[in-house]
């Protein structure tokens, strides 16, 4: 009986513990999606609400924004980064919209 009780709290640890690893790993997506931005002289919080228009208070994105530096102390986070972040965790409206501004950006 005690070994099963050690089994369920094993499973809720592990569970616990995976769901922690997938919010860092979540702010870190947010955070490059923020910092590609600021790279390219875009407004994050703009970007989101044109893929997110229904979400307009984003607590874990101002929280990034404000973890973010200026362009010229940032290094370089490629296109296909920030795309490949997004799409990971299934923000595909969102890297449609960053999509379309790498597209305006190349005018």
């Amino acid at each position: 009986m005690k070994k099963g009780v050690c089994e369920v709290d094993r499973k809720k640890e592990i569970e616990e513990q995976v769901i922690s690893t997938y919010k860092q790993d979540e702010r870190m997506m947010i955070l490059v999606f923020a910092q590609w931005c600021i790279n390219h002289d875009l407004n994050p919080e703009d970007i989101y609400l044109k893929a997110y228009p229904t979400q307009k208070e984003n607590k874990e994105l101002k929280e990034a924004i404000s973890l973010t530096v200026s362009k010229e102390e940032a290094g370089e986070i490629n296109n296909e980064t920030v795309l490949g972040v997004l799409s990971l965790f299934g923000n595909d409206d969102l890297a449609f919209i960053v999509s379309e501004e790498m597209e305006k950006l190349k005018k």
